[in-house]
C-alpha cells in the first residue's frame, strides 16, 4: 500500500522515538512500527491526569500527534524530517483505563504535505473504548537532521 523509501525506517524511527524527552517524561513506549503505521502505549499514571482523574486531554494530543507523526516518519527518507502543521483532534470520550493506545497512520503521502490520521483508544479491562480522534497535517522537511541527544 505505501512505499518505502528507507530499509532501514522501523530502526530510525525508533531512535527517534527514544530521541523524545516528552515521550519519556510521560512513560510512553512505541511497540509497534509498520510501513505508514505506528502506535504509542501509554499506561495510566496520577502525574498524567486531570481532575477527574482521567489521562488529560493534553497527554492524549501529545501521544496522537506523534503516533500519526512516526507513521509518516516511516515513508520518507532518511534524510527527511517530518514536522506537525495542523491537527484536529476530537475527544470522543474519556481517556478512562489502565493504558491508552494511539495508532497513527498514513492517509496520503505527498512530497512536501503528508496527511495522517490517528485514533486513541482507552483499554479498560480489556475493552478499547475509542476516546479521541485527530487529523493531521505534517510538512516533509527534506536535509532536515534531528538534534542529537
Amino acid at each position: 500500500m505505501h512505499r518505502v523509501q528507507d530499509p532501514d525506517f522501523a530502526e530510525r524511527v525508533r531512535a527517534s522515538f527514544e530521541r523524545q524527552p516528552a515521550m519519556r517524561l510521560i512513560g510512553a513506549s512505541m511497540p509497534v512500527i509498520e510501513p505508514g503505521y505506528t502506535e504509542i502505549h501509554l499506561p495510566h499514571a496520577p502525574e498524567i491526569t486531570q481532575q477527574h482523574g482521567y489521562i488529560h486531554g493534553g497527554v492524549v494530543g501529545m501521544i496522537a500527534d506523534s503516533a500519526a507523526g512516526f507513521a509518516a516518519s516511516t515513508l520518507t527518507t532518511a534524510e527527511t524530517g517530518v514536522l506537525t502543521v495542523e491537527y484536529k483532534l476530537n475527544l470522543l470520550a474519556p481517556a478512562d483505563g489502565q493504558l491508552l493506545i494511539a495508532e497513527g497512520s498514513v492517509v496520503r503521502y505527498g512530497r512536501t504535505l503528508i496527511v495522517t490520521r490517528a485514533e486513541v483508544f482507552a483499554v479498560h479491562h480489556g475493552r478499547k473504548i475509542l476516546c479521541a480522534l485527530m487529523q493531521q497535517t505534517i510538512m516533509a522537511v527534506h536535509g532536515k537532521h534531528e538534534h542529537p541527544r
